[in-house]
Parts: C-alpha cells; structure tokens; sequence
C-alpha cells in the first residue's frame, strides 16, 4: 500500500517538510543563539539573510503541511474499498496501531503551522524584526513534531496490509464500543447542542466586540480554541445524525462521501480555520505594544477576527440548516 499514489504523494511531502523543517531548524537555533540586533557584525548580518530564507522556506514547507490533513485524510477514505469491514476512513485509519495518531498529530501540526504562519506574516512586516525569538522558539516546537509525523506516516502506510480485516466506523463510533470514540458518541444530545450553540454564541459575540473595539482579544482567543473543541465533539455526538438522518450513525468521516455532497471537507475546512485564526489572535495579543508592531498587530488581528466569525458562522448556519429540515427528529432536539 506504499506504493498507492497518494501514500507516495504525502510520504514525499512529509520528507521535504521533514528535511527542509530540519534545516530551518538548525539554523533557527543558531540565530536564537547568535542573535543581536545592535551589532553590525559579519555574523550578524549573515543570520538576518538567513533568516529570510528560512521564513521563505517555512512558509511553502508548512502551506503543503495545512493541505496534506485533507490530503491524507482523503486517502484513507480513497483506500477504504481494499478493506474488509472498512466503510470509509474510519476503517483504514484503523488497519494498524499508527493510523489514528498520525491522524491526530497531523491536526496539532495543522493548527500549530498555521499560527507559526500568522507570527511569522506579523514580523516579516515589522522593520526590526520583532518576534524572530518567538517565532524560533515555536519553530523549536513545530520541526520535532513535523519529523514525528513523518515516522508515523511511513510506519502508518509501510504496515497497511490489503488482507487485514478491519472495523466499520459503525462499531468504532458507537455507543457501546470502548475507547474515546465510544464517549464522543455516548454524550447526550442536549447537553451537548446546549454547549455547542453557548460556545459559539459566545464567541460570535465576543469576536464581535473584539473586531468592533479592540477589546477582550485573550478571552475571543480562549472562547474559540474551546468551541472548536465543542463542534468537534459535537460532530460525533449529534451533528452526524442530522446529516445522515441514522440516530446511530456517528463517524465524523462518512461525511467526506460523494453520498453525503463531500460536506465534511466544508465542515472542516471552515471549523479549522476558524480555530486557527482565533487561537493566532491570542497568540499576537502580548505583542500590540511592540513599537514597530503598534499599528500593524491590531489590523492583522481585526482581520483574524473576522475570519474566525465568517468560518464560525458558516459551521453554524449548515448545522442549523440540517437539524430543521432533516428527516430525522430527535426528541431532544431544539
């Protein structure tokens, strides 16, 4: 199964992300080390043009780490029919022991490239550079796990065997089966809408007051990182019944069929971005005294802030839209 062309496709991404992150990341250390902005020394001058090669490296290395998740993900439902038992990704991801955490790594790198992108957008336009020690410190953070997942990756699809029976996602993500995914799809359905639709009211409402008065940015921030983990949930728990009209049916990746209009991509496309864009509005938030940032960190965040409303919103409103004119009725339902 290695040799499928998609397997291909990701393992060579996730090389030339590992090997150009481990270069960045050598040589960001380096600077971490070396730095001094007050010195005009040859060394000095040599890591500052250093420094743009590695950003201008980072930045195409971690936009092909934000579109491998889909990539991958895709891939695994693409394999799914060389499965006995597999109905959709859930299966495949499921053949081995590796499947699902480099799934889940590759959700923490998504989030974690895409605010190293926004800090490194804010400093490449301050004109003393700013945040290089932030961003090299997050880079510290960001190369290892890249590598990691790479290990994964190659282990994950290296151990994928076409004679392997596997399980459906219909015993994965029910109620009576063990492990978390079990207790995704166990949390009650009112509970759960209750929490949903507060999280997102709330962070409507105070991304609302943010992109309005600059205020409360850290609680925008900390509201949107929590709804998004909420919608994530949500998804199992009541979300996926809607959409399917099935009160049992609970994988969150049935979704990306053709039966189901591939709403999933849009699903996740909107709810991730939305995250990135709120937890990265946090992130700057220490920063909008810094002088040659002073009028540059507000517009950026303003403009985060939008984003995040605009994904948020989306999510929201084709939630709502199927829960009203779903066939299926539940009876705790809004």
């Amino acid at each position: 199964m290695i040799l499928h062309p998609a397997s291909l496709a990701l393992l060579l991404i996730a090389l030339l992300v590992s090997a150009m992150g481990g270069y960045a990341g050598y040589y960001g250390m380096r600077i971490l080390s070396r730095w001094d902005p007050q010195s005009g020394s040859e060394g000095q001058l040599e890591l500052e043009r250093r420094t743009y090669l590695i950003s201008t490296i980072m930045n195409y290395i971690l936009v092909l780490e934000l579109m491998s998740l889909f990539l991958f993900v895709y891939t695994a439902d693409d394999l799914h029919t060389l499965f006995t038992g597999a109905m959709c990704a859930a299966g495949t991801l499921a053949v081995n022991s590796f499947g699902y955490p480099a799934l889940l790594l590759k959700i923490v790198n998504f989030l974690l490239a895409g605010v190293w992108l926004i800090v490194n957008y804010v400093d490449n336009r301050g004109y003393d550079y700013p945040l290089i020690r932030v961003k090299y410190e997050l880079l510290n953070l960001v190369v290892p796990l890249l590598i990691l997942e790479s290990f994964l990756l190659f282990a994950y699809f290296a151990g994928v065997k076409p004679d392997v029976i596997t399980s459906c996602c219909g015993s994965l993500f029910s109620q009576q089966s063990g492990g978390f995914s079990g207790d995704l799809a166990s949390l009650p359905h009112l509970p759960m809408q209750i929490a949903f639709f507060s999280g997102m009211a709330l962070t409507l409402s105070s991304g609302l007051v943010f992109y309005l008065k600059g205020r409360a940015g850290y609680l925008f921030s900390l509201v949107s990182t929590v709804t998004f983990l909420l919608a994530v949930a949500s998804l199992v728990s009541f979300i996926c019944l809607y959409i399917y009209e099935l009160p049992s049916h609970h994988c969150p990746f049935c979704l990306l069929q053709k039966e189901y209009s591939y709403i999933g991509y849009f699903l996740y496309a909107t709810l991730f971005s939305g995250a990135v864009a709120g937890i990265g509005t946090g992130v700057l938030m220490p920063f909008r005294d810094v002088g040659s940032l002073a009028r540059i960190i507000p517009t950026v965040q303003r403009h985060l802030a939008a984003v995040t409303l605009l994904c948020y919103t989306l999510f929201t409103l084709i939630t709502v839209w199927k829960m009203i004119f779903s066939a299926l009725k539940l009876t705790t339902a809004f």
